[in-house]
């Protein structure tokens, strides 16, 4: 089930299409364990991404280098295609593998993140999180990640939070920045695949508006918001959002 190429660790298992998960910041290639049923019809393919989990043979943390690192990861297992599935950072490296190797890409699903960020908006906001970390003890920082992140504080969802999240204080920042330099504006239009994207209604991370200006921008793409739900959708929701993920894919099986 668990596996490594080139150094780049990766869940594999089930059949059928590709499917690749990828997780947001600070989390786990394992935060997918609500989707692992996907393995039933679908070949999922998890890696962590540079700086997380077990991935910690590291160059340059970057958008672009998440991508090419899951390019090379299909590549490598000889996938010539894929349904790409990406949350809030991951959802960023989607996108930016469909600018690297759009060929890759079967259909694309954006789940909470976005496509643009003003670059006076990330330098305060990067200022902010610096100074929080510098402070907070990783036990408080992850206690505050959870309270942003889920709309439902319950001690069940706040658990199930914390197992997956587990970011690493060499790599988190970096990987925030990288966040914080994306810029898809000229990108989206270009998008020719199927397209699902996906928010929160009181997601306070990637607030929904962001999203649909997403959608009004990719043609044909679908768009669901899932209520009640924050920042992580496939945890706060997982029925709602599996059964959602589960009719786009079907419906879109065999593109390529």
């Amino acid at each position: 089930m668990g596996a490594f190429f080139s150094g780049i660790p990766y869940l594999r298992m089930g059949a059928g299409e590709p499917l690749v998960f990828i997780h947001g910041l600070g989390e786990i290639k394992e935060g997918w364990s609500n989707q692992f049923d996907f393995a039933n019809q679908y070949d999922l393919i998890i890696p962590d991404l540079r700086g997380h989990g077990e991935y910690l043979i590291t160059g340059e943390i970057s958008i672009a280098n998440f991508a090419r690192d899951v390019i090379s990861l299909l590549k490598g297992l000889e996938i010539q295609n894929a349904h790409i599935c990406g949350l809030s950072m991951g959802g960023m490296v989607a996108q930016e593998i469909y600018r690297q190797a759009p060929e890759i890409c079967r259909s694309l699903i954006l789940v909470s993140t976005l496509h643009y960020a003003p670059r006076c908006f990330g330098e305060l906001f990067l200022t902010l999180r610096k100074s929080r970390l510098e402070s907070f003890s990783l036990e408080k920082q992850k206690n505050n990640a959870a309270r942003v992140c889920l709309y439902s504080w319950t001690e069940d969802n706040f658990e199930k939070f914390f197992k997956f999240y587990q970011p690493n204080r060499d790599y988190y920042l970096p990987s925030m920045q990288a966040c914080l330099e994306v810029n898809n504006l000229c990108l989206l239009p270009k998008i020719k695949v199927p397209t699902l994207i996906i928010g929160g209604q009181y997601d306070t991370v990637t607030p929904v508006w962001i999203q649909l200006l997403m959608h009004n921008q990719i043609k044909h793409s679908e768009f669901v918001i899932f209520r009640n739900t924050g920042h992580v959708a496939k945890l706060e929701a997982k029925e709602a959002f599996n059964n959602v993920l589960r009719n786009f894919l079907n419906k879109h099986k065999n593109a390529s």
